[in-house]
């Protein structure tokens, strides 16, 4: 699997999609001068949904827990 990304604009992709494609199709569509290799560090930025994480501080006593909410592990 490779990663592409469109750098001229046609009827049926827009300029900057980015796509995994098996290996054979992706040299197929660079060979065109339509795509071009990127990392695939880039493709899981775009493809990945950010999380924010939050924090809720439990107030008990003299005691202070933090509660951390979200995709990360609760502490």
């Amino acid at each position: 699997m490779k990663c592409i990304k469109s750098i001229k604009e046609t009827k049926t992709v827009k300029l900057g999609t980015i796509q995994r494609v098996a290996d054979k199709d992706a040299d197929v569509r660079v060979k065109t001068g339509e795509w071009k290799f990127i990392p695939k560090s880039e493709w899981k930025e775009v493809s990945r949904k950010k999380t924010e994480k939050v924090v809720t501080v439990a107030v008990e006593g003299d005691e202070v827990k933090k509660i951390r909410r979200g995709k990360n592990k609760t502490n």
